[in-house]
């Protein structure tokens, strides 16, 4: 790390800031945006692991929300009783508490296969939590890429060292008053948080505060049902949850990353996973597997008891119950009082050969007139593959018994490696990292945060072999075409072939 600024020398506010001097450091550290590790899992496994349905998300979106509405309706029926208590209880701790799960896994467009089902459960979600839709997905795509990163992670809780008032306050619902609202005012308003600036694209800022707008109308419309009707009924039912039932929010939330290694890129030091009973498992939507969540968030919620047998071998022994959890969180919160740099001891991580990574590359067994010649039989429909020649990797797609595509092999815009990705409907790929897609056709962007498009390679495809014409492997992504490339687009294109030329980005 370079000279300046040290943890010691700044003050709290300081060291977490995304605008203060650690932002600057983590960059020139090469923390920020890092290459993080990644265990080995055989492709094709990797595949079905990542393989989305509506009816297991569907079956559990209708079980909360009945849930949901029957505790709703329970404490307007036994409204100013005894009853009303436990009913309010466990009416804040769904709304409140397992919507965070809720907004997380629709965050993440994982959870059902249809995508405007993630959309409808996303926005219920963030306006139970008071969390602007548009900051929010831009607030975890950074998380997911400086996962507790000082001065890059604007998603760390429990900041060093965290006072107990700071501790009790988070359950006690201080924090959705403290931070999330004065921010949801100060959009709908208007305005701008620079910490926020430094993160949300100029362009998203309209939706920004159209988003702000309207959940602050909404609120606005409960509280004046209130006045009205004369009863606090409707605030209770909608709004107030966020602040007396965060609790369960931060009850699972705190088990996260509460505690361990900061500045570091690999999420098994910096990430934790419990084991927890089905009840549990349910209201947090086995977020409890979150070390292999920050792995693979490709793979949704439902799959994630799986993808943890398939990780077993490469991961620390996770925590074996809630409270050895909470033993160790606590523990680990009471040493960084006094000692903001104590780390939790060595939790036995095994080491991995990187070369085990194999399986979802592919070798080219030759090459032929400038041509990298792939064996078809290595890949299936709907399945993609890597392919690294000299400097340059390139992601192979089949999309159909003859149709071959290929693009460059990592994401534009947080370089991840796609072939590690998600092929949806044999149309599109989605990155393994942040879960922006690209239309493997023409290898433009269709989801955010990827916003420039892949540059795409000639692909011929004969009877038993692909031939990908790569070209020059000195140029970066986002330069001009080679000579290969534009002495194609004269040419007939071969049966599957995918075009050559790299089209401007919409965006």
């Amino acid at each position: 790390m370079t000279a300046g600024p040290t943890a010691d020398s700044l003050d709290r506010g300081q060291r977490y800031s995304l605008i203060g001097p650690r932002s600057r450091l983590a960059e020139e550290s090469g923390l920020a945006e890092g290459a993080w590790f990644t265990p080995p899992v055989e492709g094709d496994r990797l595949a079905t692991l990542q393989h989305r349905t509506d009816g297991r998300a569907l079956a559990d979106l209708a079980l909360w929300l009945v849930l949901l509405v029957g505790l709703g309706t329970l404490v307007v029926i036994t409204w100013w009783s005894w009853w009303t208590v436990p009913a309010l209880v466990v009416y804040g701790a769904l709304y409140g508490g397992s919507a965070d799960a809720r907004w997380h896994e629709m965050g993440h467009n994982t959870a059902f296969r249809t995508q405007w089902l993630n959309d409808m459960v996303y926005y219920l979600a963030s306006f139970m939590l008071w969390r602007e839709p548009a900051v929010w997905r831009w607030s975890h795509y950074r998380h997911h890429t400086d996962t507790l990163v000082v001065g890059r992670d604007i998603e760390i809780a429990f900041k060093r060292p965290t006072p107990i008032p700071e501790i009790l306050a988070a359950f006690g619902g201080v924090n959705p008053i403290r931070f999330l609202l004065p921010r949801l005012l100060r959009h709908a308003a208007g305005g701008r948080d620079p910490e926020v600036e430094s993160f949300v694209p100029s362009d998203e800022w309209p939706r920004v505060h159209r988003e702000a707008r309207f959940f602050v109308a909404v609120l606005a419309l409960a509280a004046a049902a209130a006045v009205v009707w004369w009863t606090p009924l409707p605030v209770v039912l909608v709004g107030l949850p966020t602040v007396y039932g965060s609790w369960l929010m931060v009850f699972f939330g705190i088990t996260q990353h509460a505690g361990l290694r900061e500045d570091v890129l690999d999420h098994r030091l910096n990430t934790r996973t419990v084991y927890m009973n089905p009840v549990f498992r349910f209201l947090y939507l086995n977020m409890n597997y979150h070390v292999e969540h920050h792995l693979f968030p490709t793979v949704p919620y439902y799959a994630l008891p799986a993808l943890h047998d398939e990780l077993r071998p490469y991961l620390a022994p996770p925590l074996p119950t809630t409270v050895a959890a909470y033993r160790e969180i606590f523990t680990a919160l009471t040493r960084q009082r006094r000692d903001p740099g104590w780390e939790i001891p060595d939790r036995s991580i095994p080491e991995v050969d990187h070369a085990d990574r194999a399986p979802i590359v592919v070798s080219p067994v030759s090459h032929h007139d400038g041509a990298v010649v792939v064996p078809i039989g290595q890949m299936a429909v709907g399945t993609v593959r890597r392919i690294d020649v000299g400097e340059r990797t390139v992601a192979l797609y089949r999309l159909g018994p003859n149709e071959f595509r290929a693009t460059d092999g990592l994401c534009t815009h947080g370089r991840a490696d796609l072939a590690r990705g998600v092929v949806i409907d044999c149309e599109l790929i989605e990155c393994p990292k942040h879960n922006g897609r690209f239309d493997i056709r023409t290898g433009e962007p269709a989801r955010r945060p990827a916003k420039d498009p892949l540059m795409r390679y000639p692909v011929e495809v004969h009877e038993q072999s692909v031939h990908v014409t790569i070209g020059s492997l000195g140029r970066s992504v986002g330069q001009g075409r080679t000579d290969i490339e534009q002495g194609l687009d004269r040419s007939e294109p071969a049966p599957g072939a995918g075009t050559t030329d790299r089209e401007s980005s919409a965006n």
